[in-house]
């Protein structure tokens, strides 16, 4: 389990390709590799990857499958691409973001980068079906930093985070730019709260729900508030 601070950046100092996975060396910054061991979880841009191999004392080498290449922004890194990293919560650990497992959902896209003053915004496109689980308040991870989401627009189908210096210092957000992907991880409670809702309406409306869903779309309504404005929930 990871808690969505990073803790750091990291460069990608080389990579190979295996059968079936490509390796990825990491060099972290001063201190992050002190007591790592083989076997160890690291978030790399919410990626839950395992230590294969010690490099030196700031480095580690991880084995990434295709699956996770193709379906993470993982597969377009390079020699040089630079990466959040978080190691994984030890039993105790304070939560300072929220829980994150580590597993992306999907990748998004930077839309928009509005900059006022000691704020840096980025506006984020979301794929259609995973804009059910987004809620201004509520709790997401993008490339493993827990944000909130300040605005969000199902319809237009984005959301928007503000961070400030600090985060910006720490992470690489100030250097995406409109058309950068990104990982994103739904926070799980928002997610088992949305699908219970949805799942509860089918089985209770069963055939009227098309019915429904189609009188919203002519009173200009989202269908998907059917399953109301989830809260945010406790991480």
């Amino acid at each position: 389990m990871f808690t969505g601070i990073v803790q750091g950046i990291a460069t990608v100092a080389a990579l190979a390709d295996r059968p079936g996975l490509r390796s990825f060396t990491l060099r972290f910054p001063p201190g992050f590799a002190d007591g790592l061991a083989i076997g160890a979880s690291v978030a790399v841009d919410g990626v839950c990857l395992t230590v294969t191999e010690l490099v030196g004392t700031d480095g580690a080498r991880f084995d990434v499958m295709q699956q996770s290449l193709s379906l993470t922004t993982l597969g377009t890194l390079a020699e040089g691409s630079r990466v959040n990293v978080e190691r994984a919560a030890k039993d105790g650990a304070e939560i300072g973001g929220h829980p994150l497992s580590g597993h992306v959902d999907f990748t998004a896209t930077v839309a928009e980068v509005r900059q006022p003053e000691n704020n840096h915004v980025l506006r984020i496109a979301v794929p259609a079906p995973w804009m059910r689980y987004v809620f201004p308040k509520g709790y997401i991870a993008i490339n493993g930093a827990s944000l909130t989401v300040a605005e969000a627009d199902r319809e237009a189908g984005w959301f928007e985070v503000w961070l400030i210096p600090e985060t910006l210092r720490q992470t690489t957000f100030g250097e995406k730019a409109p058309g950068a992907a990104l990982n994103v991880e739904i926070e799980r409670a928002t997610q088992v709260f949305v699908d219970t809702v949805r799942a509860t309406l089918e089985e209770r409306l069963g055939p009227l729900l098309p019915a429904l869903e189609s009188l919203l779309r002519e009173r200009g309504l989202n269908p998907e508030a059917l399953a109301g404005g989830a809260p945010k929930l406790p991480g």
